[in-house]
């Protein structure tokens, strides 16, 4: 575990607020997720409600070189603002869908790997929902970052599924970082069954990610998120992995 925590400073953070967060990553900025919008309804097939704004504006964030777009059809992982944010971004990678509706988005079939300035992103599979959830919730990717040099960098996009996370590590190979996104995500569209990551499943998620440092986000500032991060907190101090668990601050950057 020493040999981690010595690996895993070499990464910052700052979490904006929901699925927003900012990494700087082998001499390089990365944005998951813009969302900078002040609270407020979004009207659609399912009305969500934000219920806090970020932490940091677009401005306080500054320069990013590379955004990691999980999606763009929800308005919690991609909103208005965020929308104007990516015209600002050299970088945009994200699904082949998301590259066929936003201009100057590069889609990645999963395990299709994009190398910039050394930097290894990799398209990774996530499941938004049960399976056969795609035409009610659209198709999602994760992602994981390689550098020579660096920690090994998974970010898991709205996933709800550990078999994924498996066949990710199974593939991968050693993670370092997991930024899962988690809050157990319920817009009554499967009834009780989530489409991110519970307290449950992350920590079975945990389980086979082995040691490396678990960054969980998405976890607040939604009315649809039906756990808090202190019911996280505490699933993985049940489950002897407290220690595991990273929850960023809001506003503050932090060494990881």
């Amino acid at each position: 575990m020493t040999e981690t925590i010595e690996r895993t400073t070499q990464l910052e953070a700052l979490l904006v607020g929901g699925p927003t967060l900012r990494l700087r990553y082998a001499g390089r900025t990365f944005l998951t997720d813009p969302t900078f919008d002040e609270p407020g309804v979004y009207p659609g097939p399912v009305t969500l409600h934000k219920l806090v704004g970020p932490a940091v504006s677009a401005a306080e964030v500054g320069p990013v070189d590379i955004v990691l777009l999980s999606h763009d059809e929800h308005d919690d992982n991609l909103d208005h603002s965020g929308r104007e944010f990516l015209k600002t971004v050299p970088t945009v990678l994200s699904t082949p869908g998301a590259a066929e509706r936003i201009e100057g988005v590069r889609g990645l079939e999963s395990w299709e790997t994009a190398t910039i300035d050394g930097i290894r992103v990799t398209a990774v599979p996530a499941l938004h929902g049960p399976e056969g959830c795609e035409p009610l919730t659209g198709f999602v990717t994760g992602f994981v970052l390689q550098a020579d040099g660096q920690p090994t960098v998974y970010v898991s996009g709205d996933n709800a599924s550990v078999d994924l996370v498996g066949q990710i590590v199974e593939r991968i190979g050693r993670i370092d970082i997991a930024v899962l996104f988690v809050g157990a995500a319920n817009v009554d569209r499967f009834g009780d069954i989530d489409i991110t990551l519970n307290a449950h499943t992350a920590l079975k998620a945990a389980e086979l990610l082995g040691d490396a440092v678990v960054v969980p986000v998405h976890g607040e500032g939604w009315a649809h998120f039906s756990e808090t991060l202190e019911r996280l907190e505490r699933e993985f101090e049940y489950g002897g992995r407290a220690g595991q668990l990273r929850i960023p601050p809001l506003g503050k950057t932090v060494a990881v």
